[in-house]
C-alpha cells in the first residue's frame, strides 16, 4: 500500500481470504468537515459499514487493483464503522469526507465490489496519465462544460 502510494488496501487484493482492511487518512486529504481528521494507519478486523443520511458526494478515486486509471464515484458523506483491531480492541468511529470515502472503498473489497462498479458516470473514468496532463474540473463537466 505505501509502496504504490495508496491510502487502503483490504486482505482480498493481497489473495487473503480475510475481512481486513487497512487504511490511513493523511493530513492533507482531509476535507475540513468536522468529523473528517487525520487517521493514523488502522487495521480493522470484520469491519460493518453503517451509511448515515442520503447525502452523497462525487470524488476521484483510484486503486491498486485497477492500475492506471481513476473514477469519480458517488460516495455517502457520513458512516458509522465498527470492528476490532488485530489485538481484539473494539473500534468504533463516526466519520466523514475523505476518511468515510476510503473506508466505504476498502470495505468494498471485501464484497468484491470495485470503485468502476459503483460510477453513475463511465465518461469519469480516465488514465491517470490524461487527467494529470489535462485536468476536468468536475463541477464545470457535470454542468455540461466538459473542457472545465
Amino acid at each position: 500500500m505505501e509502496d504504490a502510494g495508496g491510502t487502503g488496501i483490504a486482505a482480498p487484493q493481497v489473495h487473503e481470504p480475510h475481512r481486513i482492511v487497512v487504511f490511513r487518512v493523511p493530513d492533507e486529504r482531509v476535507s475540513g468537515m468536522p468529523e473528517d481528521s487525520p487517521q493514523d494507519l488502522t487495521v480493522l478486523v470484520n469491519p460493518v459499514v453503517e451509511l448515515i443520511g442520503n447525502e452523497r458526494a462525487l470524488g476521484w478515486e483510484g486503486c491498486l487493483s485497477v492500475p492506471g486509471l481513476r473514477g469519480v464515484v458517488p460516495r455517502h458523506l457520513r458512516i458509522r464503522y465498527r470492528g476490532t483491531s488485530p489485538e481484539a480492541e473494539v473500534i468504533e468511529r463516526t466519520v466523514e469526507g475523505f476518511h468515510a470515502r476510503v473506508v466505504q472503498h476498502e470495505c468494498d473489497h471485501l464484497d468484491g465490489i470495485l470503485y468502476p462498479q459503483r460510477m453513475t458516470d463511465h465518461r469519469l473514468l480516465v488514465f491517470l496519465e490524461e487527467l494529470q496532463r489535462h485536468p476536468i474540473d468536475l463541477a464545470s463537466f457535470l454542468a455540461g462544460n466538459r473542457t472545465g
